[in-house]
């Protein structure tokens, strides 16, 4: 597979006041693989020889139409954050961020802040309000007055019932462009256990793990469970909720009488936990950005994390963890987990971004997938935003660029829905 390593482009988008749709499908010019966002020149990313949100939304995939439809000066970016997982706090944070580096000339911005109980609320977009996370408050709003089709969305929701296609399901039904991948590729990435299932069937190589449910982990007859378990695996072992990040509920567990504790942390969070084997390995990962079929990668990164792991405090907190971008590894090696991080993208049917995580085992098994993240940290001490950061895409470009991706996919999903 062909990587692309993205760099900053200087090409401008020609200009028109009328947006072009061929016979039987949307302007190759606008199709997937094809970029709109540029850091550089003074052609708004958002509109693609005069394609504009409008357009898209109104091309039936079939009659030769030409839409006069001169492009706007601001498109209406809507930032979702918050939400109802125990990553509510990291979203508030990564926000806050995001609305911080968010070009004003070339966005309309609004801020709608997810409540722990589900409540949607519109929030003041003067960052400079805030200390380090956005604050959910202000007047309620009615989900569908704010997803309108005149709009981006930008869900920044880590976890359940955000990260896990639920509110991307949400985002098709309103026919609204969104950032990241849809219902599918969100929800088999989220649940570890299905996510190394599909590693699985595509060959990708992993560490060894198990996937158990609470009636099999209490109760009468669980602590025989565990023992088959350490056994099995071998110490140490990795404990983690199915479905969480940013290192919530994750134990690392060094020896058999650990392991009920850990067992029970992870419950607190799911039903379903995946318990993994420990290797001793380099942390790599790799940003990626795209479309399903045509996936570009970063430079690689790595991780030395400052504790037992890579935990929630180095994520987010500037721990001690040392981050080395781009990783040292041989040219081929580089190579070899940039192509394959573009594999695991397009086997998860990701969509606009994810982080790829690996270990690399050298002497061993040499690469094997750790996880897939399709909403990733988007902090500037994140990985993923220094990772692009160090080919050539700064972060306020980063963000366009991934505006543009969303434009781009609604066209796509107009032209072969049919009519």
């Amino acid at each position: 597979m062909a990587v692309t390593l993205a760099t900053n482009r200087n090409e401008k988008l020609a200009r028109s006041n009328q947006a072009r749709v061929e016979v039987g499908s949307v302007d190759d010019d606008i199709g997937p693989g094809k970029s709109s966002a540029h850091s550089g020149g003074d052609v708004c990313g958002l509109k693609f020889h005069g394609l504009t949100l409008r357009d898209v939304n109104r091309v039936d995939g079939r009659r030769t139409t030409v839409l006069p439809m001169p492009g706007p000066d601001r498109t209406r970016l809507v930032v979702l954050f918050g939400g109802q997982s125990a990553e509510h706090d990291v979203s508030r944070v990564t926000a806050r961020h995001v609305l911080t580096a968010a070009d004003p000339d070339r966005y309309d911005l609004v801020a709608i802040g997810i409540t722990r109980e589900g409540t949607w609320i519109e929030c003041s977009t003067d960052v400079s309000t805030f200390g380090d996370a956005m604050e959910i408050s202000g007047n309620t709003v009615d989900p569908f007055s704010v997803l309108t089709a005149d709009s981006v969305v930008f869900p920044l929701l880590h976890g359940p019932m955000g990260e896990d296609g639920t509110i991307q399901g949400l985002l098709e039904i309103a026919g609204v462009p969104f950032v990241g991948s849809a219902v599918l590729g969100s929800s088999m990435s989220m649940d570890k256990i299905i996510a190394k299932q599909v590693a699985e069937a595509e060959g990708i190589a992993q560490t060894n793990w198990r996937g158990m449910h609470a009636n099999e982990l209490t109760g009468p007859g669980s602590e025989a469970v565990l023992d088959e378990l350490g056994d099995a695996l071998g110490f140490p072992i990795f404990v983690k909720p199915a479905n969480m990040g940013s290192s919530i509920g994750v134990s690392k567990v060094t020896t058999r009488a650990e392991l009920r504790a850990a067992v029970d942390d992870a419950l607190r969070y799911d039903e379903w936990i995946v318990l993994e084997e420990g290797v001793v390995a380099r942390e790599i990962e790799v940003a990626v950005l795209g479309h399903t079929v045509t996936p570009r990668a970063s430079v690689p990164g790595e991780i030395v994390p400052g504790a037992d792991f890579y935990d929630y405090e180095d994520k987010y907190a500037a721990g001690v963890a040392q981050l080395h971008i781009p990783a040292p590894l041989s040219e081929a090696e580089t190579e070899q987990v940039r192509e394959l991080a573009c594999r695991v993208f397009r086997a998860y049917r990701a969509e606009g971004l994810s982080r790829v995580d690996f270990f690399f085992e050298n002497p061993g098994r040499g690469w094997l997938l750790n996880e897939i993240n399709t909403i990733p940290g988007f902090t500037p001490i994140s990985m993923y935003p220094q990772m692009w950061q160090a080919s050539g895409l700064p972060y306020r470009a980063l963000i366009d660029e991934l505006v543009g991706l969303a434009i781009e996919r609604r066209a796509t999903v107009v032209r072969y829905r049919g009519a």
